[in-house]
């Protein structure tokens, strides 16, 4: 049985994360994080979401070293936000506890700081900026497709709910470096985001990425590339958060026995 702590425990995605954990038969949530000096503290984590009494009191986060030890977990799964995240993960890395995050907007300095906890206490980690099985198969293909285009513009677009804190999204990001990498191009001299005013013509090195925030969209992103006389966009559209949560379930169980330190969903869908 693997044991799960779950930060943002009352969340969208805590607590869809949480009711997925409880339909599985290897797997269970023995620990409930949420902000500091949380009003929900003591209270059952089932009950606060609606799927009734786990034995399971959510903690605020400046008791999960405690929570995290006390319940022997064996896997933080982390859906926050960047700041809160960083201190998540030297937490469970101390604690020897393995990490499944998609916290997206880790600056570089706050990335470095996750990498340096993580491998100084020997811990599995997945850090994902999109755990969508769908999206995974769309990193893999473009991987495959812009090579053969090379020559073709290529932009970004990228479409979220009106909450979301970062942009352009971690996902637009990781398509942006697969295809900079791939054309051997380097992020910080060739990525343009957004356009306004006179900005003169468009280079044939640039990358564009286009951020769009509204109502209640789960997560849209396209890549056009675009030649003379013809244009080929790969699309994919997440419609409810349980894709995600689907990609987090497979993480969970892939992530005890990763076979290296961090791993990343191409491993744990066994994709090239």
């Amino acid at each position: 049985m693997i044991k799960v702590a779950v930060t943002g425990a009352v969340g969208r995605m805590g607590s869809g994360i949480i009711k997925k954990i409880t339909e599985q038969d290897d797997m269970e949530v023995v620990a409930a994080i949420e902000i500091p000096n949380t009003p929900f503290a003591g209270k059952d984590v089932g009950e606060a979401i609606g799927i009734g009494n786990l034995g399971v009191e959510i903690v605020g986060s400046e008791d999960l070293a405690k929570a995290l030890k006390e319940s022997e977990a064996d896997v933080l799964v982390d859906f926050t936000i960047a700041p809160a995240a960083v201190e998540a993960i030297k937490i469970a890395a101390n604690e020897g506890v393995n990490l499944v995050v998609g916290t997206t907007g880790f600056t570089e300095e706050q990335m470095d700081t996750n990498i340096k906890n993580i491998e100084e206490n020997d811990v599995n980690a997945i850090i994902s900026s999109n755990y969508a099985i769908g999206v995974n198969v769309f990193f893999s293909l473009l991987k495959k497709l812009t090579p053969i285009l090379d020559d073709f513009d290529i932009e970004i677009i990228e479409a979220h709910h009106n909450q979301k804190e970062d942009s352009p999204s971690g996902t637009a990001m990781t398509a942006f470096e697969v295809i900079a990498e791939c054309l051997e191009r380097n992020p910080e001299e060739v990525g343009v985001f957004g356009r306004e005013g006179h900005v003169g013509k468009r280079t044939k090195e640039e990358i564009g990425l286009h951020a769009i925030r509204g109502g209640d969209i789960v997560g849209d992103h396209t890549v056009l590339y675009v030649g003379d006389g013809e244009r080929l966009e790969i699309t994919h559209r997440a419609h409810t958060r349980e894709v995600f949560i689907a990609g987090v379930i497979r993480a969970i169980r892939y992530i005890p026995t990763a076979s290296k330190t961090f791993s990343d969903m191409k491993d744990v869908l066994g994709l090239e």
